[in-house]
């Protein structure tokens, strides 16, 4: 408890700062020609639960939703909004129980990536966005397939960052992780308390990267917070369990591949213990349209090869998002 009121007063601190330079630079630089940068922290009421999002850009601009992993937040997007806001619609959402979303009891709360599916769908459809590229990272990945399938019609492009579709990609990182699904026993529970710790979120940051000075400790500092907040541990936990549901689906979104054809932009971290590049190379099987790129990084690739992802991901939604 110490530890975590430690880290709410750094975080506080930060917040007060960044809010002061926030103001300060809004007034240094009026104008409509500035307002497309210029990202709204915003908060909706979807299905009885407050749900936080990032939201910038010109509001009949094509849409990019995108969609965080764990056990971060909308905050691993703050670099990339910016980035493309000028010409896009930008909406990044936290989901209940990672950021400023409402974070409900579990034992009240139903912490699925189903549900996490219907509340993005009733989110996009609260702000009116009726077409939009999915952004789809890590726990994003489930997130956004689902929201596909719900409605294929909407989605204009795939982004594929180390997020899986495929059976390939389950490898030794996973294990544990299988046996809990097969038996949610106390102990198969308990066995992946490390998940959820500093040491294993700043591995999540740093394990394949070549030059850790490009990576923000901010990161996981950031991260840690919310993890550690009171209940935040079981949400987790409930969210481990049911990520087996996704590798049932699989099929289905591999169908949507192929029968919708998106056009897709694939940026991978080829150095992934958690989703290994084995994840990767699967979706040239189902998409057709498919632009693919392995990027010598690890599972947070925005964080130290920004230089090299963000032009790609400008490039790829100005061919095929923003004429279309």
């Amino acid at each position: 408890m110490k530890r975590f009121r430690a880290l709410i007063g750094l975080i506080a601190a930060s917040v007060s700062t960044l809010l002061g330079l926030n103001a300060r630079s809004a007034s240094a630089q009026p104008g409509p020609a500035s307002t497309a940068f210029v990202t709204h922290y915003h908060y909706a009421n979807v299905g009885g639960v407050r749900i936080f999002y990032r939201e910038a850009g010109p509001a009949a601009a094509p849409v990019v939703l995108l969609l965080q992993g764990f056990p971060t937040s909308s905050y691993q997007f703050r670099n990339l909004i910016p980035a493309l806001s000028d010409r896009y619609h930008v909406i990044a959402p936290d989901y209940p129980g990672f950021g400023l979303s409402d974070a409900p009891d579990h034992a009240r709360f139903a912490y699925t990536f189903a549900h996490y599916a219907t509340l993005m769908d009733g989110l996009v459809t609260q702000l009116g966005a009726k077409r939009y590229a999915l952004y789809l990272f890590d726990y994003g990945a489930p997130v956004g397939y689902r929201l596909a399938l719900l409605h294929p019609e909407r989605v204009s492009a795939l982004i594929i960052q180390n997020g899986n579709a495929y059976a390939e990609g389950l490898q030794d990182f996973w294990n544990p992780m299988k046996v809990y699904w097969k038996s949610d026993t106390p102990a198969n529970r308990a066995a992946l308390n490390f998940l959820v710790t500093l040491k294993t979120t700043q591995f999540q940051y740093l394990h394949g990267v070549a030059d850790p000075s490009r990576v923000d400790p901010d990161d996981w500092i950031h991260d840690m917070l919310y993890l550690e907040r009171p209940g935040n541990r079981d949400i987790q936990l409930d969210l481990f369990h049911d990520y087996g549901s996704n590798v049932p689906l699989y099929p289905q979104f591999q169908a949507f591949f192929r029968k919708y054809n998106p056009p897709a932009l694939l940026i991978w971290g080829k150095n992934d213990y958690i989703f290994p590049p084995a994840g990767a190379y699967p979706y040239k099987r189902d998409l057709a349209d498919l632009e693919f790129h392995l990027i010598d990084s690890g599972h947070f690739l925005l964080e130290d090869r920004s230089d090299l992802a963000f032009p790609l991901i400008r490039g790829f939604l100005d061919r095929k998002v923003a004429t279309r």
